[in-house]
């Protein structure tokens, strides 16, 4: 079913990634780390969908998407760069496999953190984020999404927060990519619950190094598609 919902705050997340607060329709619940069917209701766009991930929690009384705008390419990601404020988006029904399962180790590249900030998020919030460890990785610092909010989140354990520039040297980062050997050195326990999103070879690769680490499929949380 189909909702048509006004947009109702925009803003700058980093250089390249946008914020939209938008009406939550009634009764309309999802899971952190879920996302939904979206397409923007004007013209020929309305019969072109992308999936974003909800970055609001189930118990605001608005949805909240973080979005990263692809300006080099033609398509939702572009069009949503000249999204006005009181313009309408259409959502779906949420879907998704990545959801919280037990504690353990977030892997995220770019903006796959997206599904991650809904989750950790809920997390804080229930008091359960200790013990939970966030790996993400950017090209450059300008790239990394909400760096503040994570370091604010982690800050009673800073050792369980990583931030990696792969393109990038500055200190208060580490200047990797994450790689067999970069986990191995980040990681002391590979029995619990790895979560990855990022782009398709990222997810891939390191999915393969975790099951070379000894790492059960059941405890490698990832979207069905890989």
């Amino acid at each position: 079913m189909p909702y048509k919902v006004k947009v109702l705050k925009i803003e700058q997340v980093t250089h390249d990634v946008k914020r939209f607060v938008i009406e939550k329709p009634e009764n309309y619940k999802f899971i952190p780390g879920q996302a939904t069917l979206v397409s923007i209701d004007k013209d020929i766009w309305r019969k072109k969908q992308s999936p974003f991930t909800f970055t609001s929690l189930n118990s605001d009384d608005f949805l909240e998407f973080t979005i990263k705008i692809y300006k080099d390419k033609e398509g939702v990601t572009n069009e949503l760069d000249s999204i006005k404020v009181d313009e309408y988006f259409v959502i779906r029904e949420p879907f998704g496999t990545i959801n919280y399962k037990g504690q353990g180790i977030f892997i995220a590249g770019g903006a796959g953190i997206t599904p991650f900030i809904a989750i950790l998020r809920q997390l804080r919030k229930e008091n359960k984020l200790e013990g939970n460890k966030l790996i993400f990785s950017n090209k450059t610092s300008k790239d990394v999404i909400l760096e503040k909010e994570f370091r604010e989140m982690f800050k009673n354990n800073p050792e369980n927060l990583i931030l990696t520039l792969t393109k990038d040297s500055k200190e208060k980062y580490e200047n990797k990519k994450i790689d067999k050997e970069f986990l191995k050195s980040h990681i002391s326990d590979f029995n619990q619950k790895f979560y990855i999103c990022g782009p398709p070879n990222f997810v891939y690769d390191i999915k393969e190094i975790l099951k070379g680490f000894g790492v059960k499929s059941e405890n490698i949380i990832i979207e069905k598609d890989f």
